[in-house]
């Protein structure tokens, strides 16, 4: 036990990371708390996560949601209420505060990053928007400020504890692992039949709606690739992609000698987020553990590019850098909510992306301001796709 439990700011815990990450704090015994829980517009819920986990504050980004009276009555007493991004920044910057849990999904989690990386904390980040946006950007402030960031993706935290097996430049490659979501044999008929149910049908994760949509078209994996780009330094040529079904083998780590390392265990967030939180120590954790009393066997293949167009595009995004990054993020978060809402059909999400990626204004050393601008640009571009 240590002296004073890790004081530690959850971001998004209403979604499926921030829920998992509640449950590694309630299982620490005493090591680590709550000390705010944010939401967008999930009220009633977080109202129920503060009255088991007593934090000192919570945070609410919609104002229509925190305006209504009806969800206060079940919040236990002494709890202060923030609101909007002006309490998001308050918090993350707060000096009681150890560990930011960035679990926002979308670029919406992108300033609350920002404020946590400039007051110099440590930034356990599930959001890969925030560097896929931002990433030179992000990096460069973390390395001014001293702060630190923990990658809590199951890929990157894999990546992030096989790199300690040796220095930074006897890396000859990283292979981030992919499930293939559940259309890894579809022909591109039936691509284009695929529903919303379908689409979030994944065979191995249990994930939100968005980020199983960008699993099922492996956009997910293109935005991992710019994320390992910029969070450890790499070359765009050091990246790979590697599909493995069974999503035991989270990531791999070639080195110049030959030697592969690879970081296994069942499909649970709960190990990444647990290793973030705790680093650089290893304890026990709550995380499901392999059965190593049961055969199993683990199968890797090449990925399909041309059934899944995603992955080049993330290759090329990761090679051009500037604003290309900001732009596919922002088109993408707006093409699987169109595809969600029926407005586009799934074999779309992806040629709409590349469409607007290709015709935007690229600007190579871009400033935050105009990152946010060209995301609220591209936004508008798919949107007019959706209604067209």
């Amino acid at each position: 036990m240590t002296s004073r439990a890790t004081q530690i700011a959850v971001l998004g815990s209403t979604g499926s990371i921030g829920r998992s990450t509640l449950e590694v704090i309630a299982a620490s015994e005493g090591e680590l708390a709550a000390v705010a829980l944010t939401a967008h517009s999930r009220t009633h819920q977080l109202a129920r996560q503060a009255s088991r986990m007593r934090p000192r504050w919570i945070v609410v980004t919609d104002t229509a949601a925190a305006a209504e009276a009806s969800w206060r009555k079940d919040l236990p007493p002494g709890v202060e209420v923030k609101v909007g991004e002006s309490g998001l920044r308050q918090v993350v910057t707060d000096p009681a505060v150890d560990v930011v849990v960035a679990a926002i999904v979308g670029s919406a989690g992108l300033l609350s990053t920002w404020a946590a990386l400039e007051a110099g904390k440590t930034v356990a980040l599930a959001n890969k928007e925030t560097l896929v946006v931002a990433g030179p950007l992000v990096v460069e402030l973390a390395r001014r400020t001293g702060a630190r960031l923990l990658p809590i993706d199951s890929e990157h935290s894999a990546i992030f504890q096989c790199l300690q097996a040796g220095r930074p430049e006897e890396v000859r490659r990283v292979a981030l692992t992919a499930s293939g979501g559940p259309f890894l044999r579809h022909t591109a008929e039936e691509l284009d039949q695929v529903t919303v149910a379908d689409a979030l049908a994944h065979p191995t994760w249990d994930m939100g709606r968005k980020i199983t949509v960008d699993s099922a078209t492996m956009m997910n994996k293109a935005l991992e690739i710019v994320e390992a780009r910029w969070l450890f330094g790499l070359r765009p040529e050091q990246i790979s992609v590697v599909v493995h079904p069974q999503s035991v083998v989270h990531s791999l780590v070639e080195f110049v000698d030959g030697a592969v390392f690879a970081q296994l265990s069942p499909p649970d967030m709960k190990l990444p987020i647990h290793y973030a939180l705790t680093y650089p120590r290893r304890q026990r954790s709550i995380a499901t553990k392999l059965d190593w009393s049961r055969a199993f066997s683990l199968q890797f293949e090449p990925p399909d590019f041309e059934r899944f167009p995603a992955l080049e595009m993330g290759l090329e995004v990761a090679r051009a850098g500037g604003t290309s990054g900001a732009v596919l993020n922002a088109a993408n978060e707006a093409a699987v909510a169109g595809f969600l809402a029926g407005q586009l059909p799934f074999s779309q999400i992806v040629p709409a992306c590349r469409d607007v990626l290709r015709h935007h204004d690229f600007d190579q050393n871009p400033s935050l301001e105009r990152l946010l601008e060209l995301d609220r640009w591209a936004r508008q571009e798919i949107s007019r796709c959706t209604t067209c």
